[in-house]
């Protein structure tokens, strides 16, 4: 999916044609084992600073991934990998945004299981081979915008999630689908800590309508490569239009319901996180300003604070979704 380019982004941050381009060529041979450092716009950290990056899983997924359909010549800079893989929320790991990649190694995602259950002619429990099989894998450059007001752009790769609610024949009484993350303490140990206040196990959910929308993916990948532990391995929802909590990590349950799901977040602390999150620059969160963010990678001397936009950009393409609905009311 084309990003449109926003007026606030320089010129000098436009990732060069030819640039994505040799990195498309690269993703392509990766299978054949080519040199992460050779990939033009990654990460230009020494190996000895990706010692610590938890990478795994099958060699079928490795192939499939390598196949991915190329998405179009991002229109911003991409966010470094280093950064999308270090810099992460994944409270079932520690609070700390470092806390996933130095803790995920304990996470197996293979072989690994997803539950799809509800309202739905075809439930079953499917290995992750099996929901892939016949899927064509894209590559979907999005933004990706925290609620915290830091974004990232990312290229992810997955396939649309209607693709495989479809598979599965919704019946006509569902409206809402509802996400489960993995609940195991000795892959996942803070969802044993006495510190955290969150009940586990960590559960999103969307509206049917905005679950089949062609926007929101299944992620398998990133960069493509499979997707590390701490980026919510093997299998993510992506939604770029909304706040990246909405994007659940290691799904192992996905189930479609004619009653609104609950939400991890809704849950804890309802005045500050609505069911839709979809990004609004003009509502602010009770505690800060959505209005900018602090588009990684950033420090003190180079913040790199942008303008946040409406729907966090996609607004042409999702807007119609809440005609009708005063999105203060349902943030």
């Amino acid at each position: 999916m084309l990003i449109k380019k926003s007026p606030t982004i320089l010129g000098s941050q436009i990732t060069p044609e030819s640039a994505y381009l040799n990195r498309r060529r690269f993703i392509q041979g990766l299978a054949a084992g080519a040199a992460w450092a050779a990939w033009p716009g990654a990460s230009q950290a020494a190996p000895s600073q990706l010692h610590d990056e938890v990478v795994a899983g099958p060699e079928w997924l490795a192939q499939q991934i390598a196949a991915a359909k190329a998405d179009v010549p991002p229109a911003e800079k991409l966010t470094p990998y280093y950064h999308c893989t270090h810099y992460n929320n994944f409270y079932e790991f520690g609070f700390d945004k470092d806390d996933p990649v130095a803790k995920a190694h304990s996470l197996k995602p293979d072989p690994w299981q997803v539950e799809v259950t509800g309202l739905v002619n075809k439930p079953g429990t499917y290995h992750l081979e099996d929901l892939l099989k016949g899927m064509a894998l894209e590559e979907r450059i999005y933004r990706l915008r925290c609620v915290e007001a830091w974004s990232m752009v990312i290229p992810w790769i997955g396939f649309p999630l209607a693709s495989l609610l479809q598979r599965f024949e919704p019946q006509g009484s569902a409206k809402y689908v509802a996400f489960t993350t993995l609940h195991d303490p000795e892959q996942m140990p803070a969802q044993s800590s006495l510190f955290s206040s969150l009940d586990w196990p960590y559960v999103e959910g969307l509206r049917l309508d905005e679950a089949m929308h062609p926007l929101t993916i299944l992620a398998v990948g990133l960069y493509g490569r499979i997707l590390p532990n701490q980026n919510g391995a093997p299998l993510r929802l992506v939604v770029p239009w909304k706040y990246g909590f909405k994007s659940i990590k290691s799904i192992v349950k996905i189930e479609l319901t004619e009653q609104q799901p609950p939400t991890t977040w809704n849950l804890s602390a309802p005045r500050e996180y609505g069911f839709y999150a979809n990004v609004n620059p003009a509502v602010d969160h009770p505690r800060w300003s959505q209005a900018k963010e602090r588009r990684l990678p950033s420090g003190l001397l180079s913040p790199n604070i942008i303008e946040t936009l409406p729907f966090n950009g996609y607004g042409a393409e999702v807007a119609s979704l809440y005609s009708g609905m005063d999105l203060r009311q349902w943030y």
